[in-house]
């Protein structure tokens, strides 16, 4: 029988931040968000007491009541990156990193199988004993999940060690049919989103044991070949293991970028910020010695006034030139794109990737003039990465409104360091 732990870090970023000023993350009333983008940021992450007082993780500063003093800690992910390092330093202490699956910067899945008979214990005890050395050597509390399966140990993780005094929650499968069959609501469940509960619901299905006991038939009609991982969840089936996840390669391979902005932009204004996006990622093409025929193109806007818009455009070649990329991205902005509703998000996609070793040469096309632009953007990557990403930039990324700048000194979007 396999074994798998599921590791999170509580409140991570908070607790770090309360950790670095050697305070309780469990007594102080912290939380995570750069303020200097007004009282509308989300806050990354609040204190466990924080919690206690009803305060959500990812509510907005304003929505925090007024009758709570706090700590406000300006976000610093290069901190939070090495902590997560040092931490995963610690799984490499007791497992191979072939059993290890790093599912975020605060949690991983660990297979633990083959290695309960080496240390001679239990996975309750094992894991008892990484939680210990977690807090024992950078004061972080840790809740573990331990499951038969990957799904199992993430439901462990998710809705039983909350409330049990050990951080630890345990689930086989009949432990999930006894325990969690009848659980609501289903958006308590790993890859139940709020969307699916609603499609669910409208079929008279409220929990698990509903799923398991509905026709697959309706469910396939409703949900097609997904139908299959909500069946084999709802009897806590998952044959998905790390070695899987490792070995998995996509097909379709892509590369995409997106930013939120730090205020409203106009039409005009934000063109600036796409120009932007594709000059960056049509380096990473070149640096991948990758191709693209196919664009695609996210806009949206300011508190949601209307729906997003943007859509996808087919190039006649492919190409990774910043110069050729540019005007069909363009194009597609000015068909899509409202120009009266300020805009708040942008993404870029690059799709149907090859590799450039692949492209077939047009007798059209000035080959030699494709070659030393995609030199000369080579020679730019190669500079950014020994000098630092903003040693050398573009005469846009100095105009009113342009991002790049800026953001080449976040991580995440947001602040790196101190």
């Amino acid at each position: 029988m396999s074994v798998y732990l599921c590791i999170d870090l509580k409140t991570f970023y908070a607790s770090v931040e309360c950790v670095e000023r050697k305070l309780d993350p469990f007594s102080t009333n912290l939380v995570v968000a750069d303020e200097s983008r007004g009282k509308g940021t989300i806050c990354l992450a609040v204190s466990p007491k924080m919690k206690m007082l009803g305060v959500k993780n990812r509510c907005r500063l304003f929505e925090i009541p007024q009758n709570i003093k706090y700590i406000i800690a300006k976000p610093r992910m290069k901190k939070y990156i090495e902590y997560s390092a040092n931490i995963y330093a610690i799984y490499l202490k007791y497992f191979s990193k072939d059993d290890i699956y790093v599912y975020s910067i605060d949690e991983a899945f660990l297979d633990v199988t083959n290695y309960l008979k080496l240390y001679k214990m239990s996975a309750i005890d094992l894991a008892k004993k990484i939680l210990k050395e977690i807090y024992d050597t950078y004061g972080l509390t840790a809740t573990v999940g331990i499951g038969t399966n990957l799904y199992l140990a993430k439901i462990a993780l998710d809705i039983m060690s909350k409330h049990t005094p050990t951080n630890i929650g345990y689930l086989d499968e009949e432990i999930y049919k006894s325990k969690l069959w009848h659980h609501k609501p289903l958006t308590d469940f790993w890859q139940i989103g709020k969307g699916i509960e609603t499609r669910l619901n409208k079929k008279k299905i409220y929990d698990m044991y509903d799923i398991a006991h509905t026709n697959p038939k309706i469910l396939y009609k409703e949900f097609g070949v997904n139908a299959e991982f909500l069946i084999d969840h709802s009897f806590g089936k998952e044959s998905c293991t790390i070695k899987d996840i490792k070995n998995y390669k996509t097909k379709n391979i892509s590369i995409s970028g997106s930013q939120v902005l730090f205020e409203d932009y106009s039409f005009e204004k934000a063109m600036l910020v796409l120009k932007e996006m594709i000059e960056l990622n049509s380096i990473k093409l070149v640096e991948k010695n990758m191709i693209t025929n196919t664009l695609g193109l996210y806009i949206g806007y300011s508190k949601n006034t209307i729906d997003s818009t943007g859509g996808s455009i087919r190039m006649k070649r492919y190409t990774n030139t910043y110069s050729e990329l540019l005007p069909y991205f363009l194009k597609l902005y000015d068909n899509t794109t409202n120009r009266i509703i300020p805009i708040r998000r942008i993404g870029i996609s690059f799709n149907r990737l090859m590799s450039a070793d692949e492209e077939q040469l047009s007798l059209f096309e000035n080959q030699e003039k494709i070659a030393k632009e995609r030199k000369l953007e080579l020679t730019i990557s190669n500079i950014k990465q020994k000098m630092g990403k903003n040693s050398i930039i573009r005469g846009m990324n100095l105009e009113e409104g342009a991002t790049t700048i800026l953001r080449n000194k976040l991580i995440g979007g947001h602040n790196a360091y101190d």
